[in-house]
């Protein structure tokens, strides 16, 4: 009797929590003109969000730069929000870049379960640094990150400067926020689709 109570309680306890973060994150949207844009205005106020994400990468690593400029494809999710409370989801929508051209759009999705509460955006860069690791991404109908292949997010030390052996990975990625690049953290799991824009 005692074993059934147990598993009824987990059971009841894992549905208010998946409850609990779908209205988490539900409640960080809002539906606003964005939401009746045309796909071409979409497109464009991604395009808009994605130079200013580049620049501020620019600003907190100039060595940055460098790497974007060397980078076979470039792709950029201005905003992944992240809202959780206990089990998290996180979802973004951004756009690949070849030689500064936009090539495809992309979204990006993932989940987690921990201690956690709350909600936050966050800006990720991916930079395909070999052809092979771009038409791999390319070819795919759906990537995983730790999965499909490996990102190394960079680490930056204080003056600005990349780690000399992330920089030559064949996928290098940066994470920041409204503080600017964040460290130590894990892009493990994000799955990233194609996206009809």
């Amino acid at each position: 009797m005692l074993d059934i109570t147990s598993k009824f309680r987990r059971t009841a306890v894992a549905a208010v929590t998946l409850g609990m973060a779908g209205f988490l994150f539900a409640g960080c949207t809002t539906t606003d003109s964005r939401a009746t844009a045309s796909a071409a205005e979409k497109r464009q106020e991604l395009d808009a969000a994605t130079a200013a994400t580049l620049s501020k990468l620019y600003e907190s690593s100039p060595q940055s730069r460098q790497l974007v400029e060397r980078a076979r494809g470039v792709l950029v999710f201005p905003a992944v929000l992240s809202a959780s409370f206990i089990v998290g989801a996180q979802h973004g929508t951004g756009v690949l870049q070849v030689s500064g051209q936009d090539k495809g759009y992309y979204s990006v999705t993932g989940g987690s379960i921990g201690l956690q509460a709350g909600a936050q955006s966050k800006a990720m860069v991916l930079l395909f640094m070999t052809d092979d690791a771009l038409a791999k991404f390319r070819a795919s109908s759906g990537w995983t990150i730790g999965a499909d292949a490996t990102v190394a997010v960079a680490n930056v030390g204080v003056n600005g400067s990349i780690d000399s052996n992330t920089a030559q990975q064949p996928i290098v990625g940066f994470v920041m926020n409204n503080g600017g690049l964040m460290a130590g953290v894990s892009v493990d799991g994000s799955k990233i689709s194609p996206l009809l824009l």
